[in-house]
């Protein structure tokens, strides 16, 4: 099956962790909802369309920094307590208040991200609209400025490892899909969002798939006999 392989790098970025609160976590490699708004805003795409995502990729180190955090408290404001009050439309009140706090970065990453669009007429489009995106891409935060450095289709097949496969980059494993690698004990579970879809009364986005994976450090080993995917170059694990 033929799919679209992207290589990029970004100095610095943020994938935030939805959960983390006082400082802003990021996720080791961008998740599959991040990768998709990506690809929708650089073909720009008005629906969602559908896709498999395939993410590795390595990063350098993780450093903090700070920035500004805005608090709103409907229906309560307290001078000298909040930085500001805010007055709606239908005069409710909102205490405001807004002051330093840490975000998690991580610095000098390279991803290698497949995509497989679920319609073969999307290929071409997806392909064209990385090549030559309607806007300045990001990953993570709208000025983690993503550098493509080449997009290009691939033939994905099946093989069956022969001898032990050291991972080159760090990659997430949907856990459906895990067979044969050296501990099941080894890396780290996360549920990522994926797709979502729009209340029609409320237009509000929500979550309706998300996905089950393990996330692998670079090294980690394969066993023989293990069957996988691979564009001839890269393993690969669409979800």
């Amino acid at each position: 099956m033929q799919a679209i392989k992207l290589i990029a790098r970004q100095t610095l970025a943020s994938y935030r962790k939805p959960s983390s609160m006082q400082i802003k976590e990021s996720y080791p490699l961008p998740p599959y909802s991040t990768v998709i708004g990506m690809i929708h805003t650089a073909c720009g795409f008005e629906n969602y369309v559908d896709m498999d995502i395939s993410i590795q990729g390595t990063y350098y180190s993780k450093v903090n920094e700070l920035y500004t955090r805005y608090e709103f408290k409907p229906g309560y404001y307290e001078e000298g307590r909040h930085s500001m009050k805010v007055v709606s439309n239908n005069n409710s009140t909102t205490g405001l208040s807004m002051g330093p706090a840490h975000i998690e970065l991580l610095t000098n990453i390279n991803l290698i991200l497949h995509i497989l669009p679920k319609q073969e007429e999307m290929i071409e489009r997806i392909y064209e609209g990385l090549k030559f995106p309607k806007e300045y891409l990001s990953l993570g935060r709208k000025e983690d400025l993503l550098i493509i450095e080449d997009v290009k289709k691939v033939n994905i097949e099946e093989k069956i490892l022969d001898e032990e496969y050291i991972l080159k980059n760090d990659i997430y494993i949907p856990i459906s899909q895990i067979d044969g690698t050296e501990s099941t004990n080894e890396g780290t579970v996360y549920n990522l969002n994926k797709k979502y879809s729009v209340n029609s009364k409320t237009k509000l986005r929500y979550w309706e798939e998300q996905i089950l994976v393990k996330h692998f450090g670079k090294e980690s080993c394969m066993y023989p006999e293990t069957k996988i995917k691979t564009d001839g170059e890269d393993i690969v694990y669409l979800a």
